[in-house]
């Protein structure tokens, strides 16, 4: 059984998870940028000093994936991180064509510090939730996306095949 909870004729924005998503999306982004702006960063260059500080030092192309923008953002994003002394690009000694990107230890140190301070952002816009709604809001958003990439991967598979429009048995 497919449910169907949008109704063309009973649709409502406040209602729309495109239109929260994009609320949450830019409250949370306003209230990291303003914390973060005190320490000359904006949310878009945190997210890859955020990525450096969990998984190590990356080549350029995980971190287009990781960050899911293109090679020309990551590398105008790094180029500014370069610039501010908080992380580095190397040759991979293995492979010449490949770039890695690391955190400096100035990179590390601030990233260290704007974590707890980011947290702090998600704490308050989660006021309010008991740690069960919070963990099946994590879980829920988790399937959500899921069930999106494998439209996406449906897409891709087979770029001409109909969009599913199945009714609710």
């Amino acid at each position: 059984m497919v449910n169907r909870f949008y109704h063309p004729d009973k649709y409502r924005r406040d209602e729309s998870l495109g239109w929260l998503f994009m609320r949450a999306k830019s409250s949370i982004g306003a209230e990291c940028d303003q914390r973060l702006s005190d320490h000359g960063l904006t949310h878009a260059q945190w997210v890859p000093l955020l990525t450096l500080h969990l998984h190590g030092p990356s080549p350029v192309a995980e971190l287009v994936r990781a960050l899911d923008i293109d090679a020309g953002a990551v590398s105008r994003l790094v180029d500014r991180l370069e610039a501010k002394g908080l992380c580095r690009r190397e040759r991979s000694n293995s492979d010449r064509r490949v770039v890695m990107v690391s955190l400096t230890e100035a990179g590390a140190r601030v990233t260290e510090e704007l974590t707890a301070v980011l947290s702090d952002v998600f704490n308050a816009h989660l006021q309010g939730f008991t740690h069960a709604e919070w963990r099946m809001l994590v879980d829920l958003l988790r399937r959500f996306i899921a069930n999106g990439d494998a439209l996406r991967e449906a897409r891709e598979a087979d770029p001409h095949a109909p969009h599913s429009h199945q009714e609710e048995s």
